[in-house]
């Protein structure tokens, strides 16, 4: 079998997408996914995503974690899949597209990509860490400082260790200004660092915000792989008009055999 592919990058976070429109994909091959997401036998991505026809919506993104397993909601993986939705001439510049936590808005603009996010209501804060849910689930943990911090060991460790099997997504902060936040990420279904995740960049705006570290509605975070920004309203402690915000790029196209 031979399959036609583009790959996607937003600020680092990198994707291999595929207009499975026609159905054509074999969704329940987890070890063709993981093939295609390996950096050293097949493609490489920290993640698979199919654009695909759906009848509520302009399309539907269907998100395959590396590991081959299809995964939750996807922030970097939603603004590229927007990006390679207008590239295919399936949207213009605004849509509305259903993922696997629902419909999401997007607008796209000289290849900058805003995606509004679902709403948040609850919000745990622990004496050493906040957990929330952004449509995947996320441990936010402030550090003095995230340069030289170990991050897949500590990561790792409370991935598995707090969380059990099921797991989170775990992100470590620094604050650099009163607006503006530095984050490194592992990512579960990667089981690494990733250079950055769309979900869990939110999850750092919210909680930094919740947590009084901030008072601003637009909060950039700085991300090993650039920065994005997330502008947010906040009433009566619900978080809503979340939007994720930053670039999204086409890097290459090809063929390749399975």
């Amino acid at each position: 079998m031979t399959l036609s592919f583009y790959k996607y990058q937003g600020t680092g976070n990198d994707f291999v997408l595929i207009d499975n429109r026609q159905l054509e994909f074999p969704k329940n091959d987890t070890k063709l996914v993981a093939f295609l997401c390996d950096r050293k036998f097949g493609i490489g991505g920290d993640g698979l995503i199919l654009l695909e026809n759906d009848e509520l919506s302009d399309f539907k993104m269907v998100y395959y974690n590396a590991d081959g397993r299809e995964g939750s909601m996807c922030g970097n993986g939603g603004r590229c899949t927007v990006a390679f939705a207008n590239f295919l001439g399936v949207i213009n510049n605004d849509t509305v597209f259903n993922a696997a936590d629902g419909k999401h808005a997007a607008t796209i603009e000289n290849g900058i990509v805003s995606l509004q996010m679902q709403d948040v209501s609850e919000i745990k804060e622990k004496s050493e860490y906040v957990f929330l849910d952004t449509g995947s689930p996320h441990h936010v943990q402030m550090v003095k400082t995230v340069e030289g911090f170990e991050v897949f060991k500590e990561g790792k460790k409370l991935r598995y260790g707090l969380y059990g099997q099921t797991g989170s997504n775990i992100n470590f902060v620094e604050v650099l200004e009163d607006d503006t936040f530095a984050v490194r990420t592992y990512e579960r279904g990667v089981e690494d660092e990733t250079l950055s995740c769309g979900t869990g960049v939110t999850a750092v705006a919210i909680a930094m915000h919740n947590a009084g570290k901030t008072s601003a509605n637009r909060i950039k975070v700085h991300t090993q792989g650039g920065e994005l920004q997330v502008e947010l309203t906040e009433k009566d402690g619900v978080y809503s008009q979340i939007h994720l915000i930053g670039p999204a790029k086409q890097v290459f196209k090809g063929e390749i055999v399975c």
